[in-house]
């Protein structure tokens, strides 16, 4: 069910809590290597995020990709690399490409600009999903609809939930299209501030306990409130420093292991960390600061298997 308001979202909570139900964290990650990674001027368009006016350093970046993937692994969680190219400078933010579901499905999206719609054509990646994992394909048409995947939708897994924040990185024909790709129980779709690129920059679910979420980033407050009603006592609301210092870009990698970008980490505050860790979080910062140069961060470097 894809609900378009407030009131349409807090009725379909009363009828149905939408309790925990399967997983709510990953049982294997994807990433790509920061092979042929810079700043596209491409995305840059609506991505406010970016710093356009400095140079990445490739080898460092290279080095903070491979530091992440061994914390994935330190948690008990494999990861599974494949190899960036010059073609596709964005590809070391891979979930907005590909991701998979819970019914083993793996979806194939619709990005808006040129360099990042080659990420999703490639074939190794699809044979490794298709072929080698046995998921069944969803590929969401470019030409019908656009829909960056877990960048404009936040899913809580565990309770088969979605959150969708309408920008230019996807339509209303895109937002249908995920609420089939995922196949979720309820699908809120809301308008972000303007100025935002991705919902996944602002909002995280982790692993359907609780709520990471930054008000001002929203273009109505009620929906904010709203989904907070959702999680209950549990909805960690960031300052807008915390927000600029991608705070909101966490993500759960096990039920209890939370990753903030070190940037993120160091900028989250007392009181948030006080919270996080009273819910029974382990919180890890770790180094992508070259890679956040590119106006997204460790969220969105990790592709969830599920």
């Amino acid at each position: 069910m894809l609900v378009k308001t407030v009131a349409a979202f807090r009725q379909a909570i009363a009828e149905n809590k939408y309790p925990l139900k399967q997983a709510g964290s990953m049982k294997a990650a994807f990433m790509v290597s920061p092979v042929g990674f810079r700043l596209d001027q491409q995305t840059a368009q609506d991505n406010e995020y970016m710093l356009m006016d400095q140079q990445v350093d490739v080898k460092l970046a290279m080095y903070q990709h491979q530091q992440l993937a061994r914390a994935i692994t330190d948690v008990g969680v494999p990861v599974v690399t494949f190899p960036g190219s010059e073609e596709t400078p964005d590809a070391v933010f891979p979930n907005n490409a590909f991701a998979t579901t819970h019914q083993n499905r793996y979806v194939i999206g619709s990005m808006k600009y040129e360099n990042r719609q080659k990420e999703t054509q490639r074939q190794d990646m699809r044979k490794f999903f298709g072929e080698l994992l046995g998921y069944e394909k969803y590929e969401i048409n470019h030409d019908e609809a656009v829909a960056e995947l877990t960048g404009v939708l936040v899913p809580d897994r565990a309770r088969n939930v979605g959150f969708v924040g309408m920008t230019e990185r996807v339509d209303a024909a895109g937002a249908r299209a995920l609420q089939e790709a995922f196949a979720t129980d309820l699908m809120f779709q809301f308008d972000l501030a303007e100025g935002e690129y991705h919902t996944n920059v602002v909002m995280a679910c982790l692993a359907g306990t609780a709520c990471v979420i930054h008000k001002g980033s929203f273009a109505d407050p009620a929906v904010v409130d709203a989904i907070a009603e959702f999680y209950q006592d549990r909805t960690l609301f960031i300052s807008d420093e915390e927000k600029l210092a991608f705070a909101g870009n966490c993500i759960s990698i096990t039920d209890k292991d939370v990753f903030f970008s070190q940037t993120a980490f160091d900028a989250l505050s007392n009181d948030s960390r006080q919270k996080l860790e009273s819910w029974g979080f382990v919180l890890h910062g770790v180094d992508v600061s070259e890679l956040e140069k590119a106006g997204g961060s460790l969220r969105c470097m990790i592709g969830e298997i599920f």
